[in-house]
């Protein structure tokens, strides 16, 4: 079992920064592969960024391309977002499905088999 525990949203002006943190908690030695969504009222779930078992391999939105990094440390992933802009308001939700992974491919909400609740970020202009 896998449980994700997102934190560090918040409200900014467009052009700001927040880091999102993601703790990571298994109960046996099991792989995962995590990524990170969010969804904006009356719009879909889409991924933002996603990591490699491994952590040396990354995959981004193209909308996020350039400003947000996704990184992990020991059992915390991460998501740095600099130059914030207000379509960048959402809810942002940490994903991790089981296996190993020396890739990284965002892939639909769908393939993920663990969330956390998420953490809301908001951009005002």
């Amino acid at each position: 079992q896998v449980q994700l525990v997102e934190s560090g949203g918040g409200s900014v002006q467009s052009g700001g920064s927040l880091r999102l943190s993601c703790a990571v908690s298994r109960s046996t030695n099991t792989n995962v592969y995590l990524a990170w969504f969010r969804q904006a009222p009356g719009k879909e779930r889409e991924g933002v960024a996603a990591i490699s078992t491994g952590g040396d391999h990354t995959d981004y939105a193209d909308s996020v391309k350039g400003r947000f990094t996704i990184s992990q440390a020991r059992r915390t992933v991460y998501l740095q977002m600099n130059s914030l802009k207000p379509d960048d308001t959402a809810m942002y939700f940490c994903a991790a499905r089981g296996g190993y992974y020396y890739t990284a491919l965002l892939r639909a909400p769908e393939d993920y088999e663990y969330w956390g609740q998420g953490t809301q970020v908001t951009v005002s202009s």
